[in-house]
């Protein structure tokens, strides 16, 4: 099963997800984080400590978030490892609010 971060963590970047890993698979940019699904197990303790609801089961993805997938690999292979929980984004409170969470 594909577990991947979807759009909701654009301009959050909580890293709630990276804390409760047993694998190194998360790698982040300056809006996101992406899963490496090459490395990720499938444990899905990252789903239920996002809290802005970015991280999906492949099935559980809308057919309009599919493309999810496909960003999560790309980006994953090019961006820097994160094994650690990091600060938010300075625009993750209004982000989160914003996604009425």
């Amino acid at each position: 099963m594909t577990i991947v971060v979807t759009d909701n963590c654009r301009l959050c970047r909580f890293t709630e997800c990276v804390a409760v890993c047993p694998v190194a698979c998360f790698h982040a940019d300056d809006e996101m984080v992406y899963i490496d699904n090459d490395i990720c197990i499938d444990c899905r303790a990252c789903i239920p400590v996002c809290p802005v609801k970015a991280i999906l089961a492949e099935d559980a993805l809308a057919e309009a978030q599919m493309h999810w997938i496909a960003v999560n690999a790309e980006k994953s292979r090019g961006l820097p490892l994160i094994e650690e929980k990091r600060a938010p984004l300075p625009t993750a409170e209004s982000r989160r609010a914003e996604l009425g969470y």
